[in-house]
C-alpha cells in the first residue's frame, strides 16, 4: 500500500523529508512553496517526475491532490495554521519541530486530529537514533534506579549568513531563537528520558552577539520534573568557530550514560549497577556518524508513521510529544522575561508574547 504524500515547505530540511519519502516508497503527488525555483530544485535533486504537480497555495494543492501523508516543513510560525487546515480535510501529518509556537495552536492540532482520528507526528526524529533507543531502553528497564539529574547541551554555531539565507529565522513571529530552533531536539530528548512530568523551570535568556536576530542566541535553564530529578539546559549558537558537540547526560542512582557525538549520535558513557552489558560493545555498536546536525532519523521516522495509519495506531513520537517540548521551550522563555520560576503546566503562551525582549 502506498500512501499518497505531499511536501509543503522546500526549503533546507525538505530533502531530509523527501529522501525518507522516497525510501518509504511513499507515492509523491505534489510539491507547494511560494517559490518555484524552489520546487524545481527538489524535483531536479532528487530526479522526481518533471510533471509532478507544483503549487504556491497549499489549501489548492489539498483539494486537488487529496494526500494521505503531508509533510510540513515551512517556517515554524506556519506550521500550526496550515496543520489545522489539513486535519480538517482528513490528512495525515508528519510536522517538523517545532509543532507550533503557540500552546494554544498545538492544543487545537491535538485535539481536532483526535476528533477526527488523524495521525499527527511532530518530527522529533533523533528519538530514533541507535544511542537514544538503548538509552530510552534502559530508562524503560529502570536500570537507573532512581533518575537523580539530566542535562542537555547544544553548543552550536550560527552566524549571519545562516538568517540571511531566510528572513523569518530568528523573528519572535515566525522561529523563536536557539532554544526554538537549534535545541528543541535535545530539550525533548530530556524531557522524555527523565520522565515529561514538570512542575517548575527557572530560564536565563539573552542576546549576546547576535543582534541581527529578534530572539535569544544563549539560554539556560533548570527543571524540576515530577519525579523529584532534576534537568539543566545549556544552548547556544555563539560556539567559536563551528559547532561543538550536542550532548545529553542522565544521572541515575544505578548509572551514568552520557550520549554526544554532531546530533546525540555516538554513546559515550555507559556504566550500570547490573552490568548487563560490556560498556565498550555498547559504544561500538550504537555508534552513527550522521553527514550533518539532523542525523538518520528521519527514515525510521516516516516508517513508523506510514505503519501508524495503516494500522490505526498512535505514532511513536506523537503531537503531544512535540507540545511538551513546546512547553518547555516557552516556559524557559516565560521564565527569564519574567525574571522567576515559572510553574508547569501551563496553557497559554506564544513566542509573541516576547517581542522587543532583545531590543537595543
Amino acid at each position: 500500500m502506498s500512501l499518497k504524500y505531499a511536501i509543503i515547505g522546500c526549503g533546507r530540511i525538505s530533502p531530509n523529508h523527501m529522501a525518507a519519502a522516497l525510501d518509504n516508497k511513499l507515492h509523491i503527488v505534489a510539491l507547494c512553496d511560494i517559490e518555484e525555483v524552489k520546487m524545481d530544485s527538489t524535483i531536479e535533486k532528487f530526479n522526481l517526475p518533471l510533471d509532478i504537480k507544483k503549487y504556491v497555495d497549499y489549501k489548492e494543492m489539498l483539494e486537488n491532490e487529496n494526500p494521505e501523508l503531508v509533510a510540513i516543513c515551512t517556517e515554524s510560525g506556519k506550521h500550526g495554521q496550515i496543520a489545522l487546515d489539513c486535519i480538517d480535510v482528513g490528512t495525515n501529518l508528519i510536522i517538523e519541530k517545532p509543532i507550533a509556537l503557540s500552546l494554544e495552536e498545538a492544543d487545537m492540532i491535538i485535539e481536532k486530529a483526535n476528533k477526527k482520528n488523524i495521525k499527527v507526528s511532530a518530527c522529533h526524529q533523533n528519538r530514533f537514533n541507535k544511542s537514544v533507543q538503548k538509552i530510552r531502553e534502559a530508562v524503560e528497564a529502570n536500570r537507573f534506579g532512581r533518575l537523580m539529574h539530566g542535562t542537555a547541551h547544544i553548543r552550536w554555531n550560527r552566524g549571519e549568513d545562516y538568517y540571511k539565507q531566510a528572513s523569518w529565522r530568528g523573528t519572535w513571529e515566525q522561529d523563536g531563537g536557539a532554544l526554538m530552533n537549534q535545541c528543541i531536539h535535545n530539550i525533548d530528548l530530556l524531557r522524555w528520558m527523565m520522565g515529561d512530568g514538570i512542575t517548575e523551570v527557572v530560564g536565563m535568556t539573552d542576546n549576546l552577539i547576535h543582534g541581527f536576530i529578534d530572539a535569544e542566541d544563549l539560554g539556560m535553564a533548570l527543571i524540576k520534573f515530577a519525579n523529584g530529578s532534576y534537568g539543566i539546559i545549556e544552548g547556544t549558537t555563539n560556539i567559536y568557530p563551528k559547532n561543538l558537540e550536542e550532548t545529553l547526560y542522565i544521572f541515575g542512582e544505578k548509572g551514568t550514560v552520557k550520549a554526544g557525538g554532531k546530533s546525540v549520535n555516538l554513546i559515550e558513557e555507559w556504566q550500570f549497577e547490573d552490568n548487563l552489558d560490556n560498556s565498550e560493545e555498547v559504544k561500538e555498536k550504537y555508534h552513527e556518524n550522521p553527514p550533518n546536525v539532523y542525523g538518520f532519523g528521519h527514515n525510521p521516522l516516516y516508517t513508523d508513521v506510514i505503519d501508524a495509519i495503516i494500522n490505526d495506531r498512535d505514532p511513536y513520537v506523537t503531537a503531544v510529544d512535540g507540545r511538551n517540548a513546546l512547553e518547555l521551550v516557552l516556559a524557559i522563555y516565560k521564565s527569564a522575561a519574567e525574571g522567576k520560576s515559572v510553574k508547569l503546566p501551563f496553557d497559554k503562551c506564544s513566542t509573541l508574547d516576547f517581542k522587543g525582549r532583545f531590543n537595543r
